[in-house]
């Protein structure tokens, strides 16, 4: 699997690709993640990636060319064209990002991530070349960079013995193995903590106890929460 990403700020992603249990994923190249400037595919001796927009107003917008030429690096070197490597724009027009889309990405060959900045990207580039449009919700971020590094860790989770315990995701919130609910609280030592105890079935040994515990949890938080998640079609 991999994922190649058009950022203005690649430094960004030093630190995500170095630390936490992801880190095994990216190192071994399990997942493999290439990062590419814009800026390095641009003309002039400023390198210039962006310009004011037609029409006024503030705020600068990424020019089309030297993503265009970036683009063709990309699908060049990795020998694979759109149907394969779409190009994903995160942006807030895109759709909201959940666990079913994590999941579709997850059983893919990756991806080309598009970090945009400023105002956006030119439409015409938007219209020519970007496959889908990705949003984390309704909020507004300085960039892309975020948004792909969330995918990214989304996915990588997902990969087979990226986790230490290799069922530990299956039980997390909007998982289909917990029917796509919130996923239930949990407990550890000691048993007793500023005089909050741990709730009994937890320490009852009874695994069906247990399972039935959990379960009502998880439906009971889901309802108070996050109603919404009890109608909602569990697969894309």
């Amino acid at each position: 699997m991999r994922f190649d990403v058009i950022t203005l700020f690649p430094d960004l992603f030093t630190p995500f690709l170095s630390l936490g249990v992801t880190r095994r994923a990216f190192a071994s190249g399990q997942v493999q993640v290439k990062l590419w400037n814009p800026r390095d595919f641009a003309d002039g001796p400023y390198r210039r990636v962006d310009d004011r927009p037609f029409g006024g107003g503030p705020g600068m917008v990424m020019l089309a060319e030297p993503l265009r030429l970036c683009l063709e690096a990309i699908r060049a070197d990795r020998g694979q064209d759109r149907t394969t490597a779409p190009l994903l724009l995160f942006s807030p027009l895109g759709e909201r990002l959940d666990h079913a889309r994590v999941q579709h990405w997850a059983q893919g060959e990756g991806a080309v991530l598009l970090c945009g900045r400023y105002e956006g990207v030119d439409q015409r580039f938007i219209d020519l070349f970007v496959d889908g449009q990705i949003s984390l919700g309704d909020f507004v971020l300085s960039g892309g960079e975020v948004p792909a590094m969330a995918l990214l860790d989304a996915v990588t989770r997902l990969q087979p013995g990226v986790l230490h315990d290799q069922d530990s995701h299956h039980l997390d919130s909007f998982n289909p193995a917990i029917d796509g609910l919130l996923d239930c609280p949990h407990y550890t030592r000691p048993e007793v903590w500023q005089g909050q105890a741990v709730p009994a079935p937890l320490l009852s040994g009874h695994h069906a106890q247990i399972e039935r515990w959990r379960k009502d949890q998880s439906q009971a938080l889901t309802r108070a929460l996050r109603p919404d998640l009890l109608n909602k079609p569990k697969s894309l």
